[in-house]
C-alpha cells in the first residue's frame, strides 16, 4: 500500500482502471452492446445493464478486499491463494481470454486505420501492438496516468455523442422505449453473461490495490466502479435503440449512428476515442500479464527480466492475438469466443471468489479480509 495515496488514487482510480479493461473495442464501437443487450428489448436491456453492474460492484469489492488482504498486486498471487493448487485453471482461461479481447481489438483497429485514414489494415493492427508495448514498459506510474487522462477524454466524447444523437434522434428512442412496456427474453443471462466475462477485469487491474489503505476503501473502491464502468454504456445503449432494428447487425453500430448525424469531424473525433479505448484496455491487459511474468522470473531466476525479454513476450502475444482476427472477424468472435469465455471465468473466479468471501465472512466475523499471509503455503511450488 502507498502511505500517500491520495483519495482519488484510492476511490476513483481502481474503478477508472476497470473501466479501461471494460470498454475495448466492442464496448467503444457499440458492437458489444448490440450483442448482449439488443436481443431483449430496449428496457430488457437496461435491466441487463444494471444487473452487470452490480455485479461488477459487488465482486469488486469482493476482489479488493482479499487483493488488499493477501497483498496481491498480481492475478498470479491472487489465485495461488484463492485456487491454491488450482490456480493455473484461471490463467489458462485468462490467456485464452486476452488473446480472444486482443484479436477484436486488432480487427477494430485495423477497420479504423482504413477507415480514418486510408491505410492498410495491417498498419493499424501493428500500430496498436506498438503503443500498448510502449506504455506497459513505461511502467506502473505511466500506465496509472493513461486511466487517469484518457478516461477523461472518453467520457467527454460519449458525453458529446449522447448530446448530438440524442437531440436529432431522441424521438426515435423514447418511442421505442414507450412502445415496449415488458422486459425482453434472457434478460438476466444476458445480464449475467456479459458481467461474467468482463469480470477478468478486476484481476487485470490489481496493481493500483496497493493504494488502499484499509478495507472501506476497498468496499468503496469497488462500489464505485461497476458505475463507472458501465455509464458509458448506458447512454450509448439508449442513442443506440433509436436506430433499430438495422444497428443490431452492423458490425461498427457507432459508424452507423454518428454517420447519419452528417458531422465528419465529430465522426473522425469518435473513431480517435475507440482507439484510445483499445489502447485503454490492451495495456490494463498487458499491464497484467508483465506483472505476472516479471513475479515468476524473479522468484525462479531471483533477478527482475531483462527489458528485451519483457517485450519480446508481450509484443508475441499480441502479435498472436491481432492476426487471429483476420481469419475469424469481429462478431463472431464477440458472439461465439466471449461466451464461451464467460462462463469460463465464472467458474474458476466469480464462483470461488463469492465461496471463499461467504466462508471468510461467516468464519471469521468481523475479522473477515483482514490482512493475513502474502503467499499461500502452495506458493513455495515455482509454477
Amino acid at each position: 500500500m502507498t502511505a500517500a495515496a491520495s483519495r482519488f488514487q484510492r476511490y476513483l482510480l481502481p474503478g477508472l482502471a476497470f473501466k479501461s479493461a471494460v470498454i475495448g473495442g466492442g464496448y467503444a464501437t457499440g458492437r458489444e452492446l448490440a450483442e448482449f443487450f439488443l436481443p431483449s428489448g430496449p428496457w430488457g436491456g437496461l435491466a441487463a445493464m444494471v444487473l452487470s453492474m452490480l455485479i461488477w460492484s459487488v465482486i469488486c469489492i469482493l476482489t479488493f478486499l482479499l487483493a488488499r488482504a493477501i497483498r496481491a498486486n498480481d492475478y498470479r498471487t491472487f489465485f495461488r491463494h484463492l485456487l491454491g493448487r488450482g490456480w493455473w485453471t484461471f490463467e489458462v482461461a485468462y490467456l485464452a481470454l486476452i488473446v480472444v479481447v486482443l484479436a477484436v481489438f486488432g480487427a477494430a483497429a485495423g477497420e479504423l486505420a482504413a477507415t480514418m485514414f486510408g491505410w492498410p489494415r495491417i498498419v493499424g493492427t501493428l500500430l496498436l501492438v506498438a503503443i500498448i508495448t510502449g506504455v506497459v514498459q513505461a511502467g506502473t506510474n505511466a500506465v496509472e496516468r493513461m486511466f487517469k487522462l484518457m478516461s477523461a477524454f472518453m467520457y467527454l466524447v460519449y458525453a458529446i455523442a449522447a448530446c448530438l444523437i440524442l437531440y436529432r434522434f431522441g424521438g426515435g428512442a423514447m418511442a421505442q422505449l414507450s412502445n415496449t412496456h415488458e422486459l425482453g427474453k434472457d434478460w438476466v443471462l444476458n445480464g449475467v453473461t456479459y458481467a461474467g466475462y468482463n469480470m477478468f477485469a478486476a484481476v487485470s487491474i490489481l496493481l493500483v490495490v496497493r493504494h488502499l489503505l484499509c478495507r472501506r476503501d476497498a468496499v468503496i473502491a469497488g462500489a464505485l466502479a461497476g458505475p463507472l464502468a458501465i455509464l458509458p454504456a448506458i447512454v450509448f445503449y439508449v442513442c443506440m435503440i433509436a436506430f433499430l432494428p438495422d444497428i443490431a447487425d452492423a458490425p461498427l453500430p457507432s459508424d452507423l449512428m454518428l454517420g447519419q448525424l452528417g458531422l465528419p469531424w465529430f465522426q473522425w473525433l469518435f473513431r480517435l476515442m475507440i482507439m484510445v479505448a483499445l489502447v485503454e484496455t490492451g495495456v490494463t491487459l498487458m499491464a497484467s500479464v508483465d506483472g505476472r511474468i516479471s513475479v515468476n522470473w524473479t522468484e525462479r531466476t531471483g533477478a527482475a527480466p531483462k527489458r528485451g525479454i519483457r517485450v519480446a513476450i508481450i509484443v508475441a502475444i499480441l502479435l498472436m492475438a491481432v492476426f487471429m482476427a483476420d481469419g475469424i472477424g469481429l462478431v463472431a468472435l464477440i458472439a461465439k469466443g466471449y461466451r464461451l469465455l464467460a462462463y469460463a471465468i465464472l467458474a474458476t473466479y466469480v464462483v470461488p471468489l463469492l465461496a471463499y468471501s461467504a466462508w471468510q465472512i461467516w468464519s471469521r466475523r468481523g475479522q473477515a479480509f483482514e490482512v493475513i499471509a502474502t503467499q499461500p503455503p502452495q506458493a513455495k511450488t515455482r509454477n
